[in-house]
């Protein structure tokens, strides 16, 4: 499947402070793609490089095939961008905007701006100083998917709103999927959880980890090990066990290469005594607490060895 948007070893530093660290990052056609991160993790510089705003310091990134540092007017006639503080023109009414975007745009869809107006609600004879931050973010997300963009880019589109709003948002992403690709940003993993179809993760403008969403939950086991005897000390803690932990006889610990059948060979290979083992599916939010905690997110070979070290307590 094609990659929309690219980036090889892509950085971007102000002065000595590091924003992007070396991201490598593949979003397929047709995918609704979120990158999360605390704040300050880099998503906004990303984004603000993918469309020109910030060149790279060094890498590259391509976006549509096309080289980021070359992306310009004529690019934005197939990429629509919507950010968290999106610029708009107070002084018009709905109607106004789209009338005024409308002759920007040659594929602009009237039909589908009629049903975008619809599905949100918009006032279209209202100015926009007017409107509640909700109303100004529905104008907005009209406004880029009538013309059918090929990738619509979203910064935080979602923060703060209220939550029958950013309901309506999302169902119209949906609806345009898979024609349009979606790359957006947010620190809020309950935005995402349920639409996504690919992730990623940004921690101190590096990715941890980018992969599909079904793939990540299901790699990621929270594990708990009841033995007969207390946990010896140190203990060989495979280095794809991440939060390992123990009390007395009980070892937890987050599996983050799960497949059942190796997993269980290797769990009844490490406690053949063991009185019993609790396999439980992991939410996203414990998941990016589990992988920010430690650091590392990537299944690591069988061949590397474990190294021991002694369990928190």
């Amino acid at each position: 499947m094609n990659a929309v948007i690219h980036t090889h070893a892509l950085a971007r530093n102000f002065g000595r402070t590091v924003a992007l660290a070396g991201v490598d990052l593949d979003v397929p056609e047709g995918a609704i793609y979120a990158l999360v991160g605390a704040n300050g993790a880099g998503k906004t510089t990303l984004i603000k490089v993918l469309m020109n705003i910030f060149q790279p310091s060094s890498g590259s990134a391509t976006v549509l095939g096309v080289d980021s540092r070359l992306i310009a007017g004529k690019h934005f006639t197939k990429i629509g961008y919507v950010s968290e503080n999106q610029e708009m023109p107070e002084w018009m009414t709905v109607r106004g905007l789209l009338d005024y975007y409308r002759n920007f745009y040659p594929e602009w869809d009237t039909a589908l701006e009629q049903q975008l107006i619809r599905q949100f609600n918009l006032p279209l004879d209202r100015k926009l100083k007017h409107m509640s931050r909700g109303q100004r973010m529905k104008a907005a997300f009209a406004s880029s998917l009538a013309y059918r963009p090929s990738l619509i880019v979203l910064d935080e589109p979602l923060s703060g709103l209220d939550p029958l709003v950013r309901d309506e948002l999302i169902d119209g992403l949906l609806e345009r999927a898979p024609e349009t690709t979606v790359f957006l940003s947010s620190h809020d993993l309950a935005e995402i959880e349920g639409f996504s179809s690919h992730v990623g993760y940004l921690e101190n403008g590096r990715l941890l980890f980018s992969e599909e969403m079904t793939s990540l939950t299901a790699r990621f086991r929270e594990v708990t090990v009841t033995l007969a005897e207390p946990v010896p000390r140190p203990f060989p803690v495979p280095p794809h066990w991440l939060q390992c932990e123990s009390v007395d006889r009980v070892l937890r610990f987050v599996h983050s290469r799960y497949e059942p059948a190796a997993a269980q060979q290797e769990l009844a290979a490490m406690f053949p005594g063991a009185r019993d083992i609790a396999v439980e599916p992991m939410s996203l939010r414990a998941i990016f607490l589990a992988v920010a905690k430690s650091g590392r997110a990537q299944p690591v070979p069988v061949a590397v060895a474990a190294e021991p070290r002694e369990l928190n307590v």
